[in-house]
């Protein structure tokens, strides 16, 4: 067995629960002894173990022959998904219509059509109410199959039935295709790029996404579709920095849900991802009461919906809650708070107990830079801020790997390392210049820490005003504002402006702006 595929083993042994530990262990059981059964006394093994060593396997296991140990693995990687397919089968409706139509496969070969038709029938009822478009056009394809060939006295009147459900599936589908590969090849340019940084993008992306977009409104499509829609135009939004619009099509993607509120329990990671998609939106407009109601209503779902057994939910409600409370101290300044989360996360990552992507790990690293930054807290700021930088070239997130290297350069000019702000200036610079990433934001910054090694303390002071008029100029900039997402560099100038915490400066705007904030209309 390949070394990936022992990994893969490996992996999915740790995944397990104590439950589906024990339910393997019944499944195997069930016509032989244990101890005669190899591949369990090899799960057993692995199991207490949690590695592969193949000198102790077959010293600890003398019936197992070395010849043996990559079949044994890959029956053993086999008998653990059987296992797991039939303990979820009575909780997930999609394996349940599966193995009906496996079942009407079966009574098909033995000749009995009439009982297969009634299972497909039955079947094909469940898989239209719960928009499983694709297993639905396969059970019918398989009913006219045998409507077709066979005489079963139930052909009348159901030909043009079976019909019309074929066509009006082939277009539901045709629709969900391609908004869904919209939807897909927009997540890949927002995982690459990020916010449009130029003209040139701004075009480029309006141009990609017009191009690709089906003529079909939103009303004629299927549950699915809308879905599709929503993250087709969301993405779009959200690499344009159009945050309301962005936020119209996150709130859209909810009441699509809210339309058919029994699709939640069946696509709960869809409909997750749709809540931290709407709350990611309105901490970009700046809808702080409206934050608070939905980030209220995200923390209910475990009581409100059962998560069951299932990992990847659990792991996506806990990703998606640390990095919206940890928005929520940002919103607010307390960064205090904040904090506390931070070895809470920590764990989080290094468990590795849900599987996290890359990707999600350097966010997980920059907000975390962020929050010890803005508390004062330079050097683990910096320490988080390297674990980003030390990656070796990460084909994505190029915008959070450029900021990163101008946030350490901010910390490390906090701390004093004058010396090693002046040789890292010239190093960021030029890995922003091969990034095609230095805008006018960046290039002010660069100057003033240049610049700062030579200034008397006295003028200081005046460096950071001038500093901060130059940049509040810049903000208004549709191409130049980027920066002002990732790090609230205003706040940390008027923070060394007037001799106060960072966390100071934001909680008086927090309070200035929330009590004369409206709703977005």
């Amino acid at each position: 067995m390949p070394k990936q595929k022992t990994d893969d083993l490996i992996q999915l042994i740790k995944s397990l629960t104590r439950a589906e530990k024990r339910h393997f262990r019944l499944f195997v059981r069930r016509n032989q002894a244990s101890e005669d059964i190899l591949f369990l006394q090899l799960f057993d093994f692995l199991d207490k173990h949690q590695e592969y060593d193949e000198v102790q396997i077959l010293k600890k296991i003398p019936a197992i022959k070395k010849r043996q140990l990559s079949n044994l693995k890959g029956h053993l990687y086999k008998q653990l998904l059987t296992s797991l397919r039939l303990l979820n089968k009575n909780y997930i409706e999609e394996i349940q219509l599966r193995e009906l139509l496996d079942y009407a496969r079966v009574l098909y070969n033995k000749g009995l059509y009439r009982q297969s038709l009634e299972i497909l029938e039955k079947a094909g009822h469940r898989a239209f109410l719960g928009n499983y478009n694709a297993l639905a056009m396969e059970l019918i394809e398989f009913e006219k199959l045998i409507e077709g060939q066979h005489i079963t006295g139930s052909i009348e009147g159901r030909a043009e039935e079976l019909t019309r459900q074929s066509m009006e599936l082939s277009t539901i589908l045709y629709n969900n295709n391609r908004f869904s590969n919209l939807a897909l090849q927009m997540y890949a340019l927002n995982l690459k790029v990020g916010y449009v940084r130029n003209q040139k993008e701004y075009f480029f992306i309006k141009e990609f996404f017009k191009s690709k977009l089906p003529e079909v409104p939103i009303e004629k499509l299927s549950f699915w579709g809308k879905i599709f829609y929503c993250q087709a135009f969301g993405w779009y939004y959200h690499m344009l920095q159009d945050f309301p619009m962005n936020y119209r099509y996150a709130q859209k993607w909810i009441d699509v849900f809210e339309d058919e509120p029994h699709m939640k329990q069946a696509n709960l990671p869809l409909y997750i991802k749709g809540l931290h998609n709407l709350l990611g939106s309105l901490y970009n407009v700046v809808q702080y009461d409206k934050f608070i109601t939905v980030l209220e209503q995200f923390n209910r779902l475990p009581k409100e919906i059962d998560f069951g057994q299932d990992n990847n939910i659990e792991g996506l409600f806990k990703t998606f809650g640390f990095i919206h409370n940890i928005q929520k101290h940002f919103m607010e300044g307390s960064f205090d708070e904040g904090l506390k989360l931070m070895p809470e996360l920590d764990k989080f990552i290094e468990s590795d107990e849900y599987n996290l992507d890359d990707h999600r790990i350097l966010v997980f690293y920059y907000l975390m830079a962020c929050m010890y930054f803005s508390s004062g807290d330079n050097e683990n700021a910096i320490h988080y801020l390297n674990l980003i930088i030390n990656q070796k070239n990460p084909e994505y997130r190029e915008d959070i790997q450029c900021f990163a290297r101008i946030l350490n350069l901010i910390a490390h000019y906090e701390l004093g390392n004058m010396r090693l702000v002046e040789y890292q200036v010239k190093s960021v610079y030029r890995f922003l210049s091969k990034m095609e990433d230095l805008h006018e934001v960046q290039k002010e910054i660069f100057r003033f820490l240049r610049k700062t090694p030579k200034i008397q303390k006295s003028a200081t002071r005046n460096e950071f005003i001038r500093l901060k008029s130059q940049l509040e100029k810049l903000e208004s900039d549709p191409f130049e504002r980027r920066p002002f997402l990732y790090l609230d560099i205003i706040s940390w100038l008027e923070s060394k402006i007037e001799n106060k915490p960072v966390g100071e400066i934001i909680r008086a705007k927090f309070d200035s702006r929330h009590t004369r904030s409206t709703d977005i209309k």
